[in-house]
């Protein structure tokens, strides 16, 4: 069982609320960094509150992955330029022939407002998508205002190697772990900061928010950050089961429960969920499951494998469980296990689990048969440098 308390209702204020009750945007043409999910605990969005705010003028929207509306579900999938039509704003895409806004997109903005929900984990591309945007705003004199938004996994537990040098991609810019357990707007600072951005950067800092506090109990909506982020269960997973992506592995896209179900044609669910259980990894449950991806990969297959179910959030370790359950399907089926060939997310050369674990030693581990626990302590130097070097930007 989970050991947290709730926090009280409305005890959590957004960084949007905060800059919107502030003066700090009157006169302003601005231009907005968000999705669909860029909304208040009303379910207000950033641009019709903006929109409505004395003395502002929104001049642009800038989509990220998936797209403004986040219309487009399938990943590694472009968005196009167009207009929308209700608010009769041009809207850009930050996920198409450029990652970055252009000189031309720019041109018209006095400030730069990013509100975008990122999940917590190093290959969630939103965080690069604000990385780019600031990288841009500095070239082009425009100064930057990050609306802050809560890590819906917490602010605490750090998990995963850092990403080393050279395997720098658009899931994974700045060396950082797996899962880092900063908000979106202390990342801004860290990146602006040992990134050399050089950005005129402002945060807006939420108000209430705690580190130990996941998004439950924050009192603020679940509105799904991308289209295959549907729950909270989902987000905490993800920061090991997105390895999945880097595998021939189902990681349950094209069904109700991606990253949460996984699997592959062939695997004996019941057999591969007890060995699992057998490992007796913290916080987890895996139920054997059995299921049809409808879309991506073995899409109007039958994959065996099981359902993640996590039983305890404060104990549970979600990298270490994405690698036990890469590493097991492997033993499972050594002839039919495969890693991804590339391209992946805009890298067309270095395998995508590299790409993902932000090195090639986790594909070496898995390979050689490192144990587990040897390979969390291969990870435990960078997690500790990375916990002291977030200090000076923690706001909360």
């Amino acid at each position: 069982m989970d050991r947290m308390t709730d926090a009280p209702a409305d005890a959590v204020r957004l960084g949007s609320d905060v800059l919107l009750e502030s003066p700090r945007l009157r006169g302003a043409r601005v231009g907005v960094v968000c999705n669909h999910a860029s909304v208040d605990r009303t379910f207000r969005h950033i641009v019709d509150r903006l929109m409505e705010a004395p003395g502002v003028h929104v001049a642009a929207i800038f989509g990220p992955q998936h797209g403004f509306q986040s219309d487009l579900q399938d990943n590694m999938v472009e968005t196009p330029h167009r207009a929308d039509a209700a608010r009769k704003v041009p809207v850009y895409s930050l996920y198409s022939d450029t990652r970055e806004p252009t000189a031309e997109m720019l041109h018209e903005i006095d400030l730069l407002v990013i509100d975008l929900q990122d999940i917590g984990a190093r290959i969630y591309t939103y965080i690069y998508t604000m990385a780019n945007c600031l990288r841009a705003a500095a070239r082009h004199g425009v100064p930057v205002i990050v609306c802050d938004r809560p890590n819906p996994i917490g602010g605490i537990q750090v998990e995963g190697a850092v990403l080393s040098a050279g395997f720098e991609s658009f899931v994974g810019q700045f060396p950082i772990p797996m899962r880092h357990g900063m908000t979106i707007g202390e990342l801004s600072a860290l990146f602006n900061e040992h990134g050399a951005l050089g950005a005129s950067l402002e945060i807006a800092p939420m108000e209430g928010w705690q580190r130990r506090l996941y998004a439950d109990q924050t009192g603020l909506p679940w509105v799904m950050p991308s289209p295959n982020m549907p729950t909270l269960d989902t987000a905490i997973v993800f920061p090991g089961t997105v390895l999945f992506e880097g595998t021939l592995l189902s990681e349950g896209r094209g069904t109700t429960r991606p990253f949460e179900l996984v699997g592959a044609p062939g695997i004996d669910a019941d057999a591969f969920a007890a060995a699992m259980n057998a490992l007796k990894l913290p916080g987890v449950y895996f139920r054997p499951a059995v299921f049809q991806p409808a879309f991506q990969k073995h899409a109007q297959q039958t994959c065996g494998g099981c359902q993640i179910h996590v039983t305890d959030r404060d104990d549970f370790r979600p990298v270490v469980t994405g690698v036990a359950l890469i590493s097991m399907f492997r033993r499972f089926d050594p002839v039919g296990f495969a890693w991804r060939p590339p391209p992946y997310e805009y890298e067309h050369h270095r395998p995508p689990i590299d790409i993902l674990a932000g090195s090639d030693a986790l594909r070496a581990h898995i390979e050689s048969g490192t144990p587990l626990e040897d390979l969390a302590e291969h990870w435990r130097e960078g997690e500790e440098m990375f916990k002291r070097l977030r200090v000076p930007h923690l706001l909360y």
